[in-house]
């Protein structure tokens, strides 16, 4: 009885403790509200609190309508008041304030109204003060009735320097994420994501909050110029955990299918849309000249024809008609690297790499025969954007030695490009591409990008800039190069007009915030499937001894190898994060995954490392190959990845690993029949076990449905795919490429053997 009485007394003294210590916070869910003229501005508020419990006691916040450019009696109902949250509110409840907004039927730019937040009670904070945005109103520029060009026209008419400079800058969601407010500050045309610079959570639905919240912040400016988000979609939306991802270009090139390429751009769009992005960095259409490139698997191929046959990939994007670009399933796309990136030679490398970024040293008869045919054909299908290459050109007319950076080459920018392609959408520089263009007036200590590198690059024709970090350095650096007339104020109008227009194009002055109606196409079975056979037809069959595949669904099978069941690794680079990742990271299926779907009856064992003891009778399956890697990092004899895993962080060979090749000679030595697949961005050297073998399949790097590569296997698809690039038979052979005047390779591009479908199925 005594213990009650003291558990009775001291309860409500805790209680009391509880509700002193526990503070609230009161902020307003958006830091931009647009309202049209005529409606209520609704400001939604959403309650925080110190111990995410429920309110131990009432909490009250007041508000006020401030001074902004709107004008309080005739733009808008001057609005006071409180706002209270009841006691037992939980966490996340919501409140709003309206504001009247009034119609005055004039014409004008858009207005302000600040609403100011105060603590009503003991113990509450209230957040940052939102803004309400009355939008503007019937200026031209905002009739879709006009046609673009008008459009265009009247709003280039009504921009300010910093709006205009504005257009032609990037920068990176990670530089604005804490203070939106410097989209509006900075007046950015664009903001992207890197290679694995992702919201959190990394879902489709935060992807078009996030997007959302930036373009919020562009709208608040008195022109309300809507930024254009743009990612690195380069084999689906890899940057989206659960996104489908496609098997690399390189596989695609190996399918010999322009179709099959545009519909897998075309899924691919769907779900970077559905994202809230309308503009994607891809596709690449280089041509890849040289193995130990660490871009090669971006390239459909090492023939031209091949490439340019491929830029479907465009229209995959963009759709067979201009209109097509607002549909919610079409992005802008963007060919690159313009021009000459896959031709570099070894050992030109910029930034600490071997290759790439390097030098192509060329003639223009030889430039305008091999490199440029894809970029023309990717003009032809409407392209909407063109990214220049970190890389070189050196002509040879001209005597070798004086290279010129793709960033600062007003030949091929202007001359070429805009000139005789007559290309009219807009040029983008590559991540801090300009950074790199030579300055004679700089000096080692310099900040980056210098007023000569901007200088330089904006008269060679480049139109928007991107500038992850360093996008207000740029802009001051642009506004003194026009004060100072050393660029013309009709280049910065040619390069903003070209950006505004690809905006009308895609509808985002209509209809600028995306919705979360689609997110349900991101990683969706139809695109899923599409995968699948896109991994399927891109397999290429080097080696079939004895019609050994397609397998017998009830074999004894025996799987290895490290690349058999690592969806990271048959991913490659740009999945999640720029260098990719090794390990268990993508929802899909892996190549044992797919082996045991198309084989239910078969007696599998799987040993990762082949420790497992291997029958005589047993058919191996031995799958070896890369580990992921993006560009610089994935030449042959370049720095390693400094963050990836320890796999990741082997040296980049064109001869496969040594745990590699144990797996082959244990299981291949063992057993009667073996299987050997290559998981790889590019060939690697195995002609000294090639006598072991006795099927061999270049698989590329699949993407997130492994189970295509089971499916050529097992013959529920047969293999038609030819090789993309000349496999070599040794490495002093590289770089070897069809029309060599010495070609002995081990598999002659264009190489590939047929199968029909299993006897069994």
């Amino acid at each position: 009885m005594t213990t009650g009485l003291i558990g009775a007394t001291m309860l409500p003294g805790q209680v009391a403790s509880a509700a002193d210590t526990q503070t609230a916070t009161v902020t307003a869910t958006q830091a931009f509200v647009q309202a049209d003229e005529g409606e209520l501005a609704t400001v939604t508020l959403v309650l925080g609190t110190s111990d995410n419990k429920p309110l131990a006691r009432p909490a009250a916040l007041t508000y006020r309508t401030g001074t902004g450019t709107a004008t309080a009696g005739s733009d808008y109902t001057t609005t006071a008041g409180t706002v209270t949250f009841a006691a037992d509110s939980t966490p996340g409840a919501h409140r709003t304030i309206r504001i009247p907004v009034r119609r005055d039927r004039g014409a004008e730019t858009a207005e302000t109204i600040p609403v100011a937040l105060g603590a009503g009670t003991t113990g509450v904070t209230a957040g940052a003060a939102p803004t309400v945005i009355i939008n503007a109103n019937g200026l031209p520029y905002l009739d879709r009735r006009l046609s673009t060009e008008r459009r265009v026209a009247d709003l280039l008419n009504r921009m300010s320097p910093e709006d205009k400079i504005g257009q032609m800058t990037q920068a990176e969601r990670a530089a604005v994420t804490d203070d939106t407010a410097k989209v509006a500050a900075w007046r950015l045309g664009s903001v992207l994501s890197g290679g694995g610079s992702v919201p959190s959570p990394n879902t489709p639905a935060a992807w078009v909050n996030m997007v959302n919240t930036f373009q919020r912040a562009a709208l608040s400016t008195p022109l309300q110029i809507p930024i254009i988000y743009g990612v690195d979609a380069v084999h689906g939306h890899g940057n989206v955990y659960g996104a489908t991802v496609f098997p690399q270009n390189i596989g695609l090139g190996a399918s010999r299918d322009p179709k099959l390429v545009e519909q897998v751009y075309h899924a691919t769009a769907a779900e970077v849309r559905a994202t809230g992005v309308p503009w994607d960095f891809a596709p690449c259409v280089c041509v890849t000249r040289d193995e130990r490139w660490g871009r090669s698997y971006e390239s459909f191929g090492e023939d031209p024809k091949l490439v340019t046959r491929m830029t479907t990939a465009v229209t995959g994007l963009q759709g067979r008609r201009g209109a097509q670009l607002a549909d919610p399933d079409r992005v802008l796309a963007t060919i690159k690297h313009y021009a000459g990136d896959g031709n570099t030679s070894y050992g030109t490398g910029d930034s600490g790499y071997p290759i790439d970024q390097g030098v192509t040293t060329i003639s223009r008869t030889d430039f305008a025969r091999s490199i440029l045919p894809p970029y023309v054909a990717g003009v032809h299908a409407g392209a909407g954007s063109v990214m220049p290459s970190f890389s070189s050109i050196d002509w040879t007319e001209d005597g070798v030695g004086n290279p010129i950076k793709m960033h600062a080459n007003k030949e091929l920018v202007t001359g070429t490009l805009k000139g005789k392609l007559g290309f009219g959408g807009f040029v983008i520089t590559d991540w801090e591409g300009i950074h790199q263009i030579p300055d004679p007036a700089a000096t080692g200590d310099t900040p980056l990008p210098t007023a000569g590198q901007v200088r330089t690059a904006v008269n060679a024709g480049i139109d928007m800039f991107m500038e992850p970090n360093t996008a207000e350095r740029f802009e001051t650096l642009l506004k003194a190069e026009v004060t100072a007339g050393r660029v013309s104020l009709t280049r910065i109008n040619d390069a903003v007009s070209r950006i505004l227009t690809s905006k009308f194009q895609l509808g985002l002055f209509d209809k600028p915030f995306a919705t979360t109606d689609h997110i349900d196409r991101v990683g969706s079975t139809a695109h899923r499937a599409l995968a699948r056979e896109a991994v399927a037809k891109s397999q290429v069959l080097l080696k079939n001894t004895g019609n050994l595949l397609p397998l017998r669904s009830n074999a004894k099978i025996y799987v290895t190898g490290r690349n058999a069941d690592n969806i990271g690794n048959q991913a490659g680079g740009w999945t999640l994060d720029w260098q990719g990742r090794s390990g268990d990271t993508i929802p899909g299926t892996t190549i044992l995954d797919g082996i045991r779907q198309d084989a239910p009856h078969a007696q599998i064992t799987y040993s990762a490392d082949a420790s497992a003891p291997i029958g005589k009778n047993d058919i191996g399956i031995v799958v070896v190959g890369e580990t992921p890697y993006a560009e610089g990092y994935g030449d042959v004899g370049g720095p390693a990845w400094p963050w990836g895993t320890d796999a990741q962080k082997e040296s980049k060979s064109l001869t496969l690993q040594p745990a590699d090749k144990a797996a082959i000679d244990k299981v291949c030595d063992a057993v009667t029949k073996c299987v050997v697949l290559v998981v790889s961005g590019r060939p690697q050297i195995i002609t000294d076990q090639l006598g072991k073998i006795d099927a061999l399949v270049a698989s590329w790097l699949p993407g997130s449905e492994g189970a295509g590569v089971a499916d050529t296997l097992f013959g529920r698809r047969p293999f038609t795919g030819k090789l993309p690039v000349t496999w070599p038979a040794t490495t002093q052979q590289v770089p070897i490429d069809i029309g060599d005047r010495h070609y002995q390779p081990l598999y002659p591009y264009d190489w590939g053997l047929r199968t029909g479908t299993n006897r069994d199925h």
